[in-house]
């Protein structure tokens, strides 16, 4: 796990984090038992978690998504699944790095997993195209999603995109359609399916691998149809309108659960997934297990009209008169 960068509102856990670092080394140094004093900054600094996440505004929670140490697609798979077999290539154009996927098991359970993956650093970001697929990703997509369903296994979908790749190339070789096919494709598919946003579920980017069986969201992730820069400079001309914009899209998990968007929020530990990977990889262990557990129980065609009747049901409209 990466050494943890700090945001803005993150200040006070810091300062009780550094302390808890010096207390440590003093205590090696010295040969000083400093067991008391450990504990108590140890307490206070939970409860400094506690209350600081328990409190973040939209736009933190912006934030928190796009943390530079939030583990990603590749982490979820090394901490969650075994024997992971990762596939690639669309088998028209090329592979495409920001989306990756591939057969791997699930305490014991044979799964396909695509998710979109984003770069650590410069050179990483620049191969992963800062995790916004090509047109050619959401093909792979597609390619191993019917082998799911030609194998009959499950599909989980981890979900962490600003958004689907704007450039001319992908327009060029047919952005937009690739994502309507996988909007099709994922709505008529026969076997279980679990997507889970991460991180970043922005706009069609993130559509185009999220229609499943049952949408999740860990507690600090954001899904939207536009980010909130992008809606503020629409709206207002300006982006530093930007936690207007966040509030009033509503992008928040327990938002989206409240307007039955999504089905489930994963709750992260005190201090965001960031933080903690393994507190936040058990939890998410544990929700796709219990999700999963409950759409196997369903015969083929009852869960594809299920399927159907949740998207259906969504939103609400007036008839004018």
């Amino acid at each position: 796990m990466p050494s943890v960068a700090h945001l803005d509102f993150e200040r006070a856990i810091a300062e009780v984090e550094d302390q808890i670092v010096r207390l440590r080394g003093l205590a090696r140094e010295r040969g000083l038992d400093v067991s008391h004093e450990l504990r108590s900054l140890e307490r206070k600094l939970q409860g400094l978690k506690e209350e600081t996440f328990r409190n973040l505004s939209p736009i933190e929670r912006v934030q928190v998504a796009r943390h530079p140490r939030r583990p990603y697609t590749l982490d979820y798979l090394e901490l969650i699944f075994t024997d992971f077999v990762e596939l690639h290539g669309d088998r028209m154009y090329r592979d495409d790095d920001s989306i990756v996927g591939g057969w791997a098991r699930l305490d014991g359970e044979t799964v396909m997993v695509i998710g979109q993956q984003k770069g650590r650093d410069m050179k990483e970001n620049l191969r992963r195209n800062f995790g916004m697929p090509h047109p050619e990703g959401y093909r792979k997509a597609l390619r191993l999603m019917k082998l799911a369903e030609k194998f009959g296994r499950p599909l989980i979908t981890l979900i962490d995109t600003p958004g689907a790749y704007p450039g001319l190339g992908a327009e060029e070789r047919g952005q937009a359609e690739a994502i309507a096919r996988n909007l099709r494709e994922m709505a008529g598919l026969r076997v279980p399916s679990v997507a889970v946003v991460i991180g970043e579920g922005g706009s069609g980017g993130a559509l185009a691998i999220g229609v499943a069986d049952r949408v999740l969201m860990l507690e600090n992730s954001v899904y939207s149809v536009i980010s909130p820069e992008g809606c503020a400079a629409i709206l207002w001309k300006s982006g530093s309108e930007r936690e207007k914009a966040a509030t009033a899209l509503r992008i928040t998990a327990t938002d989206l659960h409240g307007l039955k968007v999504v089905d489930d929020v994963v709750p992260e530990p005190a201090g965001g997934a960031h933080s903690d990977w393994e507190g936040t990889a058990d939890a998410l262990r544990e929700a796709l297990l219990r999700h999963l557990g409950e759409l196997k129980q369903l015969p083929v065609e009852e869960l594809r009209r299920a399927r159907w009747a949740k998207y259906m049901s969504m939103g609400e409209w007036r008839t004018a008169h």
